[in-house]
Formats: C-alpha cells, structure tokens, sequence
C-alpha cells in the first residue's frame, strides 16, 4: 500500500519571535501545538543572531509561508532581525495576501504602536548605534531602516491580535491553533494523536529531516521488534514533515505486501508513478522498474518511507542502485539493523550518511499512560485498578502494541476479569501480538537460526553468552551467526555483563512455538522449560526420543510436599535417546548414570546432593557440566575408587566448561589429565577449596579460570604460566583476613612471571595488596586489556600498570587509600573509580597529551570534603578552602549569605556514576569559576539584572583593564524525581560574533523538593573577547522547560583594581591552563566564532544512542575532534595570548 502526499511548495506557518523572551516557553508550546494539528511550521533553531542581514533561509521562508504568527514580547524590537522578518512579513501581507497574526505577549498593543515602554529603549538603543556610526552612507541606511521598522511596528498594532495578558497559555495556544487552521483550511484529519513516550526519538528525526542537509543524502533507519511502534513514529514524521519536501511518498506494509502475487512489482510501479507522475505501460519487471525508479530517484529530491523493510531484494528493488538526488531524505522502518547499509544503495558513487533509531519499548510510567488511555481513557487508572493496571505494564514489558490490545480488551471490565486474563497471557500470548512478533521469528533466515531461537528462549535467556555459544554449537547450531541474526533482527540482545537478553513478550513467543508442538500432549515436544510439566512427565516416564531439552527445578515446584518426597530414578531417561540439554537442579537421583543419554551435550545439576562424581559418567559428548552449590567434596577425574581400587571409567574427554562455583564442602581440583578440551574452570566461592592440582597444565585450551573468593586456596598453580590460551584470570578476594595463608602473596613479583602472557582480562581485587606488593613491570602481560585492582589499600596507581601496551579497561573502585592516578597508558578507553567512602582521598588524575576520549565511572563519589584536579580539565574543591585572594580577584566578596543558605547540603550527580553529598564547592573549567547553592539571593555586587531567562548589555568604559565577567542567575526547580537537570549557559559577544556555550561538569543535582537554586560564574574573558562598547547577552537554557524556571539574572564586569602583581599571581595557575577562554580552544569550535564549552565530550557518561540538549546546538563532537581536543589537556602555556 503506498500513501501519496501531495506537493505543497511552501510553509503553513512562520513564526516570527524573540528567542531570549519565549523560545523555551510559549513559542515552544506554539510550536509543538502547530505540529499536533498537521500544520507545517518554520521554527527558527538557531538562538544567536550573526551579521547585520536577516538569513537567507529565514527570508525564503517567510516568502514561502502561507501565513506568519508574530509573538510581540518585551525584548521583540531590540532585536534588528526580529525588526526585519515583521517589515518583510507585512511586506508578502501587501504582496501575496499573507495571513498575519501577531499576539501580543505580556505587552500593550499601545505600547508595540506608539513605541512606548520597552519598544521605545530598544528603538533608542538603534538610534544611539546610528549616530554613532561613522560612514555616512551606512548611517543613512541605518535611518531609513529605523523608518521602515516604526511603521511596521505602528502597522502589525493596528491589525487585529490577540493578547495573552490573564489568559491561561494552554487555553491561548488552543485557539490560536484552531483560528489559524480555520483560516488556512486545514481539515481536521490531519490532527496527529499523541505518541506517548516518544517524545526523544520525535525530537531527533524531526532535527534529522530540518538539516538543512541539501548537498547529501541522508538515511535513518528505525529498527525495533514487531509492535514497538516503528511505523507509527515513521508515520508521525512523515505527516508533520512531508509537505516541505518535493515529492514525499509514505510506502506501508512492504513485508506483507511481497508476500501476495506481483507483490513487490505492484508497489514498484505505485511509487514510480506517483513519484515522477507517469506510468510504464510496457515494462512488467521487477528488474525494469529498478532502473527506472533509480533514474527518477536521482534526478528529484524527495523524502520517502519505506516501513517494514524485510530483504534486500525489496530495499534494492524501491530505492534503485544509481544514487539519490542531494537533500533527499530516506526512512525505513524494520527489525533487521544490518539490512540498510548492505543495500546496493550503499555502494553507489555518494555514499549516503547512515543513522540508526533502535526502539527499545517503553518506560514503566509511559507504558501505565498508554495503557489508561486505551483502558480507560484517562492518563490515570480508576479507583480499584492500580496494582492489576501495574501487573499488566509489567508483563508487556514497555511493548507499545501489547499495552495498547490488551488495554482495549479490558475496557470495562471488572478487576477480576483483569486478574484472570493476566494469568491466561502468561501462558498464552493475545494473538495480535503473536501475529506481530511472528513476523520477526518468520523473517530468520534458516530452520537453523530458528532452533536457535527456539533453544535460547526455553533455556539459555540470562545466561553467560560465551558459554551458550559453546554449548549449542555443540548441538550442530550455528551459533556465531545466527545469535548475530537474532540480535539484527531484536529477537536478541547482549546485557553489559555479557548475559543474553530477551523481551518477555518474545522469548514467551518462542516457547509458544515450542508448546503448538503439542499443545496438550507436553511429553510430544522437543523442549519442556516449564517445571511442573517436567516433573509430570518425569515421574510418569513418558519422555521420547522427540526431547531435545528438558529443565526441572525442584525449588520452582508449587507444591513443598513434592518438592521433599521427590526422588528421580535415571531410567526416567532410558529413552530419551536424543536429549542433547538437561537440567536439573536440586534433584536427588537414584540410579546409574550410564541411563543418561548419550547425546548430553549440557549437564545442569545446581544444587546436587553427590559428594563426589560418579564411578558410572560416561557421557562423551558432554560439553558442559555445571555442580555448583552442589555437595561435592573432591572433584578428580582420574583417581581410583578407594573401596574397589578400581580406575574410574569414566569418558568426558570432550568436557570443555566445568562449574564448581559455591560449592562449600569443596577441597580439591584435579585430574586435569582427563580434561584435555576443558576451556573454562569455574571455582568462584569455594571458600574450602585449599588446592587446584598442577596438572591444569594439561588443559592446554583453557581461555578462562575464575578462582575468586576461594579465601583457603594455599597458592595459585604456578603451571597457570605454562598456558597458551588463557584470555581471563579472576583471582578476587583470594586473600581473606580470616585466612592464615596468603593466596595472593603481598609482594606479585612471581605470581607475575606464573600468569599466562596470553591474558586479555585479570582480575585482582580485594586481595589487601599496597604498591609494594606489585612488580616494576608487566611486561610479560603484554596482551592484557581490562585490569581489575578494585578495593585494594594502594594509594596510587601502579608503575607497572603503565608498562601495559594494550590496556584499554582499568578499574580501581573503592580503592579508598588512592591519592592520584597519572599517566594510566595510551591505550586507556575506562578508567573507573566508583567508592562508597565519601571522604576518600583522590586529589589527582593526570593523562598523557597524546590520550583518547575515555568514559570516566564513578567522580561523584569523590566530591565530598575534597578536592579533585582532572589536570588540565576540571579543578573541584570546597570553597572554603579556596584563598581569600582568589575570590578576590574574581570579585567575589561578601559570600556569608551562601554558606547560611547551604546548611543542608546539595547532592551532586556527575557521568551518571550516582550521587553524593557535598558542602559548597567551586568548579574551574575553560576559564570558567562556578559555584551553586539554595536561595534565589544575588550578591549585592551585582547591579544590571533581569527577569527571566536572559540579559543583555553594554560593557561600558573605564580606564582600568577588564579582568572578566561574574554572572549569577537564579531558578526554581519542580523535580519529578529528587534530581534537578543544571542549565546551560550561553554567552554571545553578539559585536564581535563570538558565542560560548557552557555545559558543567556537574550533570544533575539532587533537591528532593521544589526550591530555589543560584549558580553564580566569573569568566576569565581579556580585551581579545571584550571591551567597552561591545553588546554583550546571557541566555540560560533549561533541558526540560517544564521542570525549571530562570526567575533572574545577572551580569557584572570585573576589573584590575591597580594592576597589582600579587593579584595577577592570584589566577596565575588557572590562565596557564591550555584549554581556556583566550588559549587554544580549536578543538571545542563548532563553527566560526561558535564554542561548545562541554567536558563531556571527553569524559564521555553513557547515552543513548540520540541524546537531547537544548536547542542551542548539536553538541555532539566526532572522534577526530575529540582526539584533536584532548592532545593537549595537559600541555600548560605560560602566557595566553588574551592576557
């Protein structure tokens, strides 16, 4: 089915507004109001004015506006671009008829008139800039503008507005909307519904489509599972976005639509005709048609959708292989991620630029929105509703299409029926969603792919990826390939801990395949997950030859009575022939082992009461054997039976994971010999275990041995260095202070020379281990790249961790004792040092010039009663240990009232690493000093202020030298959770066209309450940036409006007192820092004149993969530019050139 969209050349509306008065308020409201409705709007993005001239972009857009909303606030004339856009707006009123409608925001439409009030300072403050102009040509025209603005001004008054003055805004914007659609004749049909919680993805595609990209062609594909609302966001954008376009053309259920007779031809020659309007009446070829699309396609700009992309062969066939034409903007919806850049698209001459929105479902509190706007139309549940309503948000698991049918489906009916419908879902998915996720499942490539679905979603969900791997691969599954298929397609995801991860709604999917085997007949299927129907089956042996997989655990029996009675004989297995997975934990069995199958490729017997392993396991093809917290108290494959003397027959020479982790009653590990496969030993917790035999250098394979928390093992196997192979070696905790014998010897010296110059990953934390106890160098680890020193007594990072070459991942996490970290290696990508102490000792972190951007964990932790220098990035330390003579300098004096305002303290929140208290503290970075604190006071020394949310002013003359800028601004939160989002801040030399952006170090603070906040900053500015009579305005800028209000600002100017050394030494330290106002800032220079001042990009803190900030700019830097940005953090100048 193909959606045409006719071509409409222009905009509905242009709105026409004074950012630093209602960008982030009404004009916002207007704004989203206006695309709610259908009605294509031209927002102005950028904030700063540049240039005298009005933008070509805004004059064209004006031209081709249908109608124009002017927004007269307080600060709309001083503004000339403002001034501009409404002469040329009532300009195209003469002209073409333009539609205008100006609303008089908190000002008199007497005053906008007769230029009275503020209009009369902003037309003076033109006049002054006139006369002082020397060019008498310019002067002239500076006059004859000034005419043209007062008429305009007198004329936009006189025609007939609406004022806002004791109107509620929502009601105001309501009606505005309604009276502009009713004069433009837009239907109604084109109001969009809500999308509840997409409100993110909303913002980035629709800043993705309004670019202004025309030179390249750009893609965005929306990946997600079946019912996650791909198409509805695809069709949301499309409708608010698809008039500006040339040819805009929406392509719907292309899947579905390939699967009947000529299917994909139809929709080929659907699209052709309505984008190059004209028909092929000969042509009747999917190969023809190609062609022919791909030579429109790269003659015409266009925007197309392509929802529900399922093959290349569909997204080859609609979208040609000759390139697009520039500006063309291209969206496919599908749950396949790797399907859009192995498109023949792709390897055209111009490579399109590719992004990618993954849609992960819906948040806890968004999924109980939607699920009570379709349950009970209300954004609330009905009395008696609440805890059935969570229950129901809990199975769907965000999963929009599931929230949705099932909430229709329970409206008006009462909580029982409620109750008895969520126990039916858990056994049986609604089938519209089934139908939904089927699509998924159905597009695998392979029955092989589609096993492996199925094995996954009935055993493997939360377990280790790499174990899985090895087991199924072992069931003939390809496992490599085919968990990349799952997870291209989102049937599948990798938790940060390497753990496999499924939606609820679809691993139920895959078991529900299973159970359709047989739906009443549970022992006629290939897999049994569901404990009581393995018990039953069991205990009546009716279990075939057809089982594949079996898991029973007795602890997830309903019934206790059975649970302790229960005693399973092994012949319940005699014709299980092809069983090939079994689990069963906390089962006592009775009977040989030899019943086992043969095909037993995976052993699971959590909990086991044996107590050693028995003379009878004969299963050669066992791949994995897991007894931990078992009873077992020696495991040793090769010795003799101490009652017969007998050789154990036993044959697991295929046995490559072995798991005694928690096994207490353990002591020893041996017999190594019979285990020439094994490729993970597992010991983690064994607190009895006292020795792991020498011979485990018979295991020759081994990739990784976890022996951690093993507090009684006598040493480490010194033949551990006489392995190859071994990629990870977690020795945590092996030296307990209850434990007379040291595991991990104090001095590392030989332990060094035992491990395996093959490891990628070791692991020694919490082995009570000083500096001293490490070697000079680890030279021999020369493959090592993650490194675990977590809670260890050192009080510095290690020489010897510097002679890591390849060391990319360092943790030293409460490590208490640490005083500084520097020069970790090159390579370094984390550096964590996440600590519970509050008052831990951390004073300095220092990098090499020539360092990466890498994630930095765990700085909030370290804020309190301290002081902290990430050299050259960030300085933090309590104020009141900053010297008098500092605050001097910047011009802060009198600062009792906020140590009186702050006695209960804030808790800052940095790179999501949690949260901490900390007293009153100031912040250096880029020059910038910053402090924060409660109350809504501004220091007595600052004199210009103003309302709301911006300032502007002159910085007027004097004979002493301008030493910088304090800046002080008050707000009031309203959290909707206990944490505040900080603003940023943007200051523009609006004389000279410099621009600086500020985002702190700091991301959030902590309230717990509505209140009052100020942040007051000085900024080391010099001549270079400023001087007398250069315009000088403060914009903050909240991330979300609606939690945060700027009530006041202020600005003042700071001065030499006399020039004195002794205050110029003051500051001496923080103007030699390189990356600072006046020194070397090309690597944070977004464009010409335009700074993003933001250490994040840097110390990067985990994101999405869209992040939100303000509309001032996309603060996103690319990898080069942050390697350019970090070369020289730690390179100090001497002298900056603006001083």
């Amino acid at each position: 089915m193909v959606v045409i969209t006719e071509y409409v050349p222009d905009y509905e509306v242009f709105l026409s507004f004074r950012g630093v008065d209602t960008r982030n308020n009404f004009t916002d409201h207007l704004y989203n109001a206006l695309l709610m409705a259908g009605i294509v709007t031209f927002f102005d993005d950028e904030e700063i004015e540049t240039g005298e001239q009005l933008k070509p972009e805004l004059e064209s857009a004006i031209k081709s506006s249908r109608a124009s909303i002017i927004v007269l606030s307080k600060n709309y004339a001083s503004s000339t671009w403002c001034l501009d856009e409404l002469a040329l707006i009532l300009e195209q009123k003469e002209i073409r008829k333009q539609i205008v409608i100006p609303i008089f925001y908190h000002v008199e439409p007497t005053h906008v008139r007769k230029q009275q009030s503020s209009f009369a300072d902003a037309m003076a403050k033109h006049e002054q800039r006139m006369l002082a102009e020397t060019d008498a040509d310019k002067r002239s025209q500076w006059g004859q503008k000034m005419e043209l603005w007062k008429m305009a001004l007198t004329e936009v008054a006189n025609l007939k507005g609406k004022d806002v003055t004791n109107r509620k805004e929502t009601e105001f914007i309501d009606e505005v909307v309604i009276d502009i659609r009713r004069r433009l004749g837009v239907p109604l049909s084109n109001t969009l519904p809500a999308l509840i919680g997409m409100d993110s993805e909303i913002r980035f595609i629709s800043s993705w489509l309004t670019d202004g990209s025309c030179h390249t062609v750009d893609v965005l594909t929306i990946v997600g599972m079946g019912g996650i609302g791909k198409t509805s966001l695809a069709q949301y954008v499309f409708t608010l976005y698809s008039r500006k376009f040339h040819k805009s053309c929406f392509v719907k259920d292309i899947n579905a639509s390939c699967n009947r007779f000529h299917g994909l031809l139809d929709l080929q020659k659907k699209l052709h005709k309505d984008i190059s309007k004209k028909t092929m009446l000969q042509a009747n070829d999917v190969s023809e048609y190609t062609s022919m699309i791909g030579n429109v396609l790269a003659r015409k700009m266009v925007f197309i959708v392509l929802d529900d992309i399922g093959s290349l062969d569909q997204l080859d066939a609609l979208l040609g292989n000759k390139g697009l034409h520039p500006g063309s903007k291209i969206i496919i919806t599908t749950n396949d991620a790797s399907l859009t850049e192995r498109c023949a698209l792709f390897n055209s001459q111009v490579q399109p630029k590719h992004k990618k929105v993954s849609l992960n479902g819906l948040s806890e509190t968004k999924s109980l929105e939607l699920l009570c706007i379709h349950a009970f139309n209300s954004h609330m549940p009905e009395e008696g509703y609440k805890d059935v309503s969570k229950e129901l948000v809990k199975y769907c698991e965000g999963h929009p299409l599931a929230i949705e049918v099932l909430g229709r489906s329970l409206q008006k009916h009462d909580v029982a029926h409620w109750e008895d419908n969520i126990k039916e879902l858990k056994k049986e998915p609604h089938s519209k969603v089934k139908k939904a996720l089927e699509m998924s499942i159905d597009s695998l490539p392979s029955e092989n792919n589609k096993e492996l679905f199925k094995h996954i979603a009935c055993f493997f969900v939360g377990r280790d990826k790499d174990v899985s791997e090895t087991i199924l691969k072992a069931c003939d599954i390809n496992t490599r390939s085919g968990i990349v298929n799952l997870t291209n397609r989102c049937l599948l995801g990798i938790g940060w801990d390497n753990k496999l991860m499924m939606h609820q709604l679809v691993q139920q999917m895959g078991r529900e395949l299973v159970r359709q085997e047989s739906p009443e007949k549970p022992w006629k299927r290939s897999r049994l997950w569901c404990h009581e129907e393995s018990f039953k089956v069991l205990k009546q042996k009716k279990g075939k030859g057809n089982l594949l997989g079996l898991a029973l655990d007795m602890r997830m029996l309903e019934k206790k009575k059975l649970r302790e009675t229960f005693e399973l004989k092994t012949k319940s297995f005699s014709q299980m022939d092809n069983l090939m997975l079994l689990q069963l934990n906390y089962v006592e069995l009775k009977g040989t082992l030899k019943n086992l199958p043969e095909e037993l490729r995976w052993l699971c017997m959590q909990g086991s009461p044996l107590k050693s392993i028995p003379l009878d396991l004969t299963t050669e093809n066992l791949v994995a054997l897991d007894l931990s917290y078992s009873n077992i108290e020696s495991f040793d494959m090769s010795c003799s039976n101490p009652k017969s003397h007998a050789k154990r027959q036993t044959l697991v020479g295929s046995l490559k994971i072995l798991d005694l982790s928690f096994c207490e009653q353990l002591h020893t590990v041996g017999g190594f010999s019979e285990l020439p496969a094994l490729e993970r030993l597992i010991v983690r917790k064994c607190i009895g275990l006292i020795e792991v035999c020498e011979s485990v250098e018979k295991c020759v394979e081994l990739v990784h041995i976890d022996m951690s928390y093993c507090y009684n093992l006598k040493k480490v196997p010194l033949a551990l260095g006489k392995l190859k192979k071994v990629k990870t070696l977690l020795l945590d905790g092996c030296s307990s202070d209850e434990s007379k014998i040291e595991t991990i010897p104090r001095e590392l010296t030989l332990i060094a020379l035992s491990l395996p110059s093959s490891l990628r990953t070791l692991s020694l934390a919490n082995n009570n281990l000083s500096n001293e106890s490490f070697p000079m160098d680890f030279s021999c680890l020369s493959m090592l790249e993650e490194l675990c020193l977590d809670t260890n007594p050192i009080v510095s990072m290690p020489n010897c961790v510097r002679s890591l070459p390849r060391l990319q991942k360092l943790s030293m996490d409460r490590c208490d004792k640490v005083i500084s970290i520097e020069h970790p290696p090159c390579t370094l990508r984390e550096l964590s040092i996440n600590s519970s102490n509050y008052k831990r000792s951390l004073r300095k972190i220092k990098f090499d010039p020539v360092m990466s951007p890498l994630t930095l964990n765990g700085t909030s932790n370290i804020m309190s009663n301290s002081s902290l220098e990430i050299d050259g990035i960030v300085q933090i330390q309590a104020m009141s240990g900053v010297e008098e003579k500092i605050l001097h300098s910047l011009g802060w004096t009198n600062l009792d009232f906020i140590i009186k305002n702050n006695e209960r303290r804030l808790r800052t929140y940095i790179y999501g690493s949690g949260s901490t208290d900390c007293q009153t503290q100031m912040y250096y970075e880029f020059g910038i000093f910053s402090t924060f604190y409660r109350g809504d006071e501004i220091p007595n020394w600052i004199s210009c202020r103003s309302k709301g949310q911006s300032i502007s002013f002159t910085i007027p003359s004097s004979p002493k030298k301008l030493r910088g800028l304090n800046i002080c601004f008050t707000f009031e939160t309203f959290p909707k959770n206990d944490f505040c989002d900080l603003p940023m801040m943007k200051i523009s030399n609006v004389t000279k066209n410099h621009t600086w952006i500020y985002d702190h170090f700091i991301e959030e603070v902590s309230i717990g309450e509505k209140c009052c906040l100020s942040w007051l900053s000085h900024w080391m500015f010099g001549p270079n940036e400023m001087k007398a009579g250069d315009q000088i305005t403060v914009i903050i800028s909240h991330r979300y409006s609606d939690a945060q209000v700027t009530k006041e600002c202020g600005i003042g100017v700071v001065y030499d007192d006399d020039g004195s050394m002794e205050e110029e030494d003051a500051l001496g330290y923080y103007k030699s820092w390189n990356h600072i106002i006046g020194g070397d800032l090309s690597a944070f220079q977004k464009t010409t004149g335009e700074y993003i001042l933001d250490n994040n990009q840097f110390l990067r803190r985990s994101s999405g993969p869209y992040g939100f900030y303000p509309s001032f700019t996309d603060l996103q830097a690319n990898f080069k530019e942050e390697r350019l940005m970090f070369k020289a953090f730690s390179e100090k100048k001497s002298v900056c050139n603006s001083w």
